[in-house]
C-alpha cells in the first residue's frame, strides 16, 4: 500500500515470498513476528497501565463520570449530566453494578464514599485499558495489511511506550474512548469505500453512532465521513447531486441515530413551546428544563435523545462562547483561545522520537520517496480536520484533547520501518528510536500522565502548561507515602482536585489562597500557576523558599522557616507568570 523508490522494495517483496515458499525458517519467525514479539509489546503495556492505576489517585474528572455511568444505569438519569454523551460513563460503571457502593454530593463535588476511591478506581479504570487494548490492536492490524509485521510491530512498540496513550486509557476518563472510536470511524470509513456494501454501510453506520456517543467534540468527524458516504460515486460528477450516494448516507444516518438513541436508553422527551417559554420534560429525576426564549406559539413535540441535544449545545457555547480558565506558557486566561496552544503542547508533550519520526515521514514523502494510495488519504483527512476544530477552541487545559491525532501519527510513521526494509543501518536506526523512546517514557513511570519531554525540566514544568497536561489531582497516593514517611511532620497541602485528600488517608491541612504558614508547605502544580484561582499570584509566596521534593512531578513540597528567610528571587519574578 506505501510505494518506495528503487533500490528498496521490488527485491524485498521477491525475497520476503521466497522466504515463506521455502518452508524452513517461516514457521519460526512468523511465531516471532506475528505472535511473540506482539504479545510481549501488549504485556509490557498493561503492565504500565497497572502500575499507574495503583499509583495515581483519581483525577480531578472521574468521580463525575463514575458517577453519571451508575445513575444512567440505575436511574435512567441523563440530563443531569448531560455534559458529554454517556459511553465511556456507561462502560466505566458497568463493573460496579453488583455492588451497593455509593458516592455523595459535598460542596458540588462527586466524592466516592463507600467504599475508598482506591476501589473505585480498581474497578472502573481497567475498563479503560481493555479499550487501549482494542487501539493498539486496530493499530498493529491496519499497518500489517497496509504495510507488514515488521512495521506493525514498530508502531505497537512506539504505542506500548507512549505516556499519553498509558495515561488516558488508565484512568475513568472519556478522551481514550473518542479516541479509539475516531481512530476505528476512519478505519472504517476507508473500508466501506473499498467494499460499499449493505453490511458495510450498516457497519459503518454503528461505529459512527459510537462515535457521536464518544464526545461532543466528535461530530465534525461525524460530518466528514457522512460527506464521505454521500460523495463515494466514482463514476458520477459532483456537479450532479441527484447521483450522489444518497441511499447508503440514508442507511448510515439512520443507523447511527438508532445507535445514539440507544445509548440513551431510547429516552423520548417532551418539549412544549408556549409564548415566551420553552419547556422539556426528560425521563430520570430531572426537574423539567425551562427557557425563556422569544417564541409566540404553542406546540408541543417529542424529540428521542433530547438530552444529547441539550448537551451539544452547552459544549458549543462552553467551546466556543464562554470558554474555560486556561494557562498556556505563564500567561493566565479566563476564556483560553490561543491558536498556538496545541500546537506548542505537541512539541513540549509528544515524545522527541515520535516528532523525529513524523518530520522523517513528512520529508520522505515531500520528495515523493513515500507515495500514499487514495484511501490512506482519506484516512488522513480525520486528523487534520480534528486538528482544524482543536485550534479555534476555547477549551486549552490538556494534550488530551489532541490524543485522536496520536495514533494516526503512529500509523504514518510505520511506513518508515517498511521504507527501510532492506536497509540494515535504518532498521537498527528505527530500533534505537524504539529503545530512545522507551527509556524517555521510563523517566516519568509511573507518573506518565505528568509527562514532558527531554528538554523540558521537571521542576519547571507547571511555567509552560497546567491542568490536564500536569497536574489533574493524580498526585495523593505520592503525598500519602510521603506522609507515612515522615509521621511527625505537619503538613499544609493547598491540592488541585476534586475528591478530598482525607478520602486518601491524607492529614495534611487545608491551605487556603489568603493563608501564611510556615513548615512544610505542598503546592498542586495547577494552583502555582494560578488557574483556577480567584488571584492567581495566591501560592507564589511560596517559591522564595527552598523546594524540598516534587512528588509524582505534580506536588510541589516546600520548607517554609519559622524565622523570616532572606527573600530570594523567585522564578517567577516579582509573581507574574
Amino acid at each position: 500500500m506505501i510505494r518506495s523508490k528503487l533500490p528498496f522494495p521490488a527485491e524485498h517483496v521477491v525475497e520476503d515470498r521466497d522466504l515463506r515458499a521455502s518452508g524452513s525458517p517461516a514457521p519460526r519467525r512468523n511465531f516471532v513476528v506475528h505472535i511473540l514479539i506482539p504479545s510481549l509489546l501488549c504485556l509490557l503495556y498493561g503492565a504500565q497501565c497497572a502500575w499507574f492505576i495503583g499509583t495515581q489517585s483519581m483525577t480531578a474528572d472521574e468521580p463525575e463520570h463514575i458517577a453519571a455511568g451508575l445513575d444512567a444505569w440505575r436511574h435512567g438519569e441523563f440530563r443531569s449530566w448531560d455534559d458529554q454523551p454517556p459511553l465511556a460513563r456507561l462502560l466505566f460503571a458497568l463493573p460496579l453494578l453488583d455492588t451497593n457502593w455509593r458516592f455523595e454530593t459535598v460542596a458540588g463535588e462527586i466524592e466516592p464514599i463507600r467504599p475508598g476511591p482506591e476501589s473505585w478506581a480498581w474497578r472502573a479504570r481497567p475498563v479503560n485499558v481493555l479499550l487501549g487494548f482494542l487501539l493498539a490492536g486496530l493499530l498493529w492490524t491496519t499497518a500489517r495489511r497496509r504495510f507488514s509485521a515488521g512495521a506493525a510491530n514498530f508502531a505497537l512498540a512506539l504505542f506500548v511506550f507512549s505516556p499519553a496513550l498509558i495515561a488516558h486509557f488508565s484512568v475513568a476518563a472519556i478522551d481514550g474512548v473518542a479516541t479509539l472510536l475516531i481512530f476505528a470511524t476512519a478505519l472504517q470509513v476507508a473500508r466501506w469505500r473499498r467494499q460499499p456494501s449493505f453490511a458495510e454501510t450498516l457497519l459503518l453506520g454503528l461505529v459512527l453512532g459510537g462515535l457521536l456517543l464518544a464526545k461532543f467534540h466528535t461530530l465534525p468527524l461525524f460530518a466528514l465521513a457522512m460527506g464521505v458516504v454521500l460523495l463515494h460515486k466514482p463514476h458520477a460528477s459532483l456537479l450532479k447531486p441527484w447521483a450522489w450516494n444518497w441511499r447508503a448516507m440514508v442507511i448510515v444516518f439512520a443507523s447511527a441515530f438508532f445507535t445514539v438513541w440507544a445509548g440513551y436508553f431510547f429516552h423520548v422527551s417532551r418539549v412544549t413551546f408556549q409564548p415566551g417559554q420553552v419547556t422539556a420534560t426528560f425521563s430520570g429525576y430531572s426537574p423539567p428544563l425551562v427557557q425563556h426564549l422569544p417564541v409566540s406559539f404553542h406546540a408541543k413535540v417529542y424529540i428521542p435523545a433530547c438530552e444529547y441535544l441539550t448537551g451539544f449545545g452547552n459544549v458549543v457555547h462552553h467551546s466556543w462562547v464562554r470558554g474555560h480558565r486556561s494557562f498556556f506558557l505563564g500567561e493566565v486566561s479566563q476564556r483560553g483561545g490561543w491558536k498556538l496552544y496545541f500546537p506548542v503542547v505537541i512539541l513540549l508533550k509528544w515524545p522527541t522520537t515520535v516528532l523525529l519520526l513524523a518530520a522523517a515521514m513528512l520529508a520522505l514523502t515531500a520528495r515523493r520517496r513515500l507515495i500514499w494510495p487514495a484511501d490512506f488519504r482519506v484516512l488522513m483527512l480525520f486528523p487534520a480536520v480534528f486538528f482544524f476544530f482543536a485550534v479555534f477552541s476555547r477549551i486549552n487545559i490538556g494534550d488530551r484533547h489532541i490524543l485522536p491525532i496520536y495514533p494516526f501519527v503512529l500509523l504514518a510513521c510505520a511506513a518508515l520501518w517498511e521504507y527501510a526494509r532492506r536497509q540494515r543501518a535504518l532498521q537498527a536506526l528505527l530500533l534505537a528510536a524504539v529503545l530512545a523512546q522507551a527509556a524517555d517514557c521510563l523517566r516519568y513511570a509511573p507518573d506518565y500522565l505528568s509527562y514532558f519531554n527531554v528538554f523540558v525540566r521537571p521542576e519547571r514544568s507547571y511555567m509552560l502548561l497546567s491542568d490536564s497536561n500536569l497536574d489533574w489531582g493524580q498526585g495523593l497516593i505520592a503525598l500519602r507515602r510521603y506522609e507515612q514517611q515522615r509521621p511527625g511532620e505537619e503538613l499544609h497541602l493547598a491540592y488541585f482536585g476534586r475528591v478530598r485528600p482525607s478520602l486518601y488517608g491524607i492529614r495534611a491541612a487545608p491551605l487556603e489562597e489568603t493563608d501564611r504558614v510556615t513548615g512544610t508547605v505542598v503546592v498542586s502544580a495547577t494552583h502555582l500557576t494560578g488557574q483556577y484561582l480567584r488571584n492567581p499570584s495566591s501560592y507564589h509566596w511560596v517559591l522564595q523558599y527552598p523546594r524540598k521534593i516534587i512528588l509524582n512531578h505534580t506536588l510541589h513540597v516546600f520548607d517554609v522557616p519559622r524565622e523570616p528567610h532572606p527573600h530570594q528571587q523567585s522564578e517567577l519574578g516579582s509573581g507574574k507568570m
